[in-house]
């Protein structure tokens, strides 16, 4: 039997991209613990903590450009939604499993709604979870509106397959001058959220109401279709030790403090929309165009790109729980501080054994049942 085959192999990594993506998932997490002890939105630590998922859509566009955009006279849309489902759905049912599994630990007077929820209810939260179906408002069972209460980051995901779709059913058609327009036309609406909205930030994205969709649409069109127009530029910036430098750089972004208080909203505003339009770009233009040369960086890369996804999908069941210990038991930052050291320990692990036991051979199976055909 001859193979004729849906599968494409997949291309060359950009190895500095996906140690970068795990930097940032790995500072999600920290800055998910230390919100803990932050308060409100003007006091956090590792204070712009996260515009990482901003970053995460931005590398995701540029990926997704660099995948397949020379690859749809070989499939179809349908074949290019396949691939996409069998690289990120397996591990949102294990984010979702773990949110199920620890749901009743987390209840506290932040989480108004859990221990009223029968177990029923939670099960078919977990359910439509599964499907990454949004949930509305009126099935919350934790009181925070989440749109997936069970797996809180999974909103995000939610906004990839939107940010996929379009791809596949128009953007990937535009010529580099629409796309440019586009992509200016989404900065544009970024700005003015950010300049003009009740917040000064763009936190949010995470609800089915009609400001967390705001929020959400302005986080995605940007950087994941600017993504794909800096993929398709081509304008790379190649200097030495561009993993050390794109890192150095990411976390100063993320870690800078808040630029004004309440009444200067602007001043925050602004100081995103240059993060997002302006330093993501440039740190994923160092990225891409770096090479690697030591051994021992090259394996910290493959490491932090090959738990990035796992680590973010399933970490924050983990941060539900820390924060109902700290809120139940008065729990001081100085003491709290060493669990959340567990936490990161073990968020971690669970994200390294979920890829080696689960997800790389879910997906390996996956591929040759639903990509590859035999004629």
């Amino acid at each position: 039997m001859s193979a004729t085959t849906t599968y494409l192999p997949p291309k060359k990594h950009y190895e500095i991209l996906d140690g970068l993506r795990g930097v940032a998932a790995v500072t999600v997490v920290i800055f998910h613990i230390l919100e803990t002890y932050s308060g409100d939105r003007f006091h956090q630590i590792i204070n712009h903590g996260y515009l990482a998922v901003d970053f995460f859509f931005l590398l995701s566009g540029f990926v997704i450009a660099y995948a397949y955009d020379d690859r749809w006279a070989k499939m179809t849309q349908w074949d290019f939604y396949k691939r996409r489902l069998i690289r990120l759905q397996p591990m949102v049912i294990v984010g979702t499993i773990i949110g199920a599994a620890l749901f009743y630990f987390q209840a506290c007077n932040v989480f108004p709604l859990i221990a009223g929820t029968p177990v029923w209810k939670m099960l078919l939260v977990m359910v439509v979870g599964f499907t990454m179906l949004p949930l509305p408002i009126s099935m919350d069972i934790r009181g925070w509106t989440e749109m997936n209460p069970l797996d809180g980051p999974a909103w995000s995901l939610f906004f990839e397959y939107i940010g996929n779709i379009l791809y596949a059913v128009i953007v990937r058609k535009f010529s580099k001058t629409l796309l440019t327009a586009f992509v200016v036309l989404s900065a544009c609406f970024l700005v003015q959220y950010l300049l003009q909205g009740p917040q000064g930030d763009v936190i949010g994205g995470w609800a089915i109401d009609k400001t967390q969709l705001h929020i959400g649409f302005a986080r995605l069109l940007f950087p994941f279709f600017g993504g794909i127009l800096l993929m398709r530029m081509g304008k790379l910036i190649h200097i030495k030790g561009a993993f050390v430098v794109c890192s150095v750089l990411l976390l100063v972004v993320l870690a800078i403090p808040r630029l004004g208080g309440p009444t200067q909203l602007w001043m925050n505003g602004i100081y995103e929309s240059v993060a997002i339009i302006i330093f993501f770009p440039l740190i994923v233009a160092i990225g891409a165009g770096g090479t690697m040369t030591n051994a021992y960086t090259k394996k910290v890369c493959n490491f932090l790109g090959a738990i990035s996804y796992p680590l973010y999908i399933t970490h924050y069941p983990l941060i539900y729980l820390h924060l109902a210990w700290v809120v139940n038991n008065k729990i001081p930052m100085q003491t709290g501080l060493l669990g959340g050291l567990v936490v990161l320990i073990v968020a971690i692990t669970i994200a390294y054994a979920s890829l080696k036991l689960y997800d790389e051979p879910v997906r390996k199976w996956l591929t040759n049942r639903f990509l590859k055909k035999q004629a």
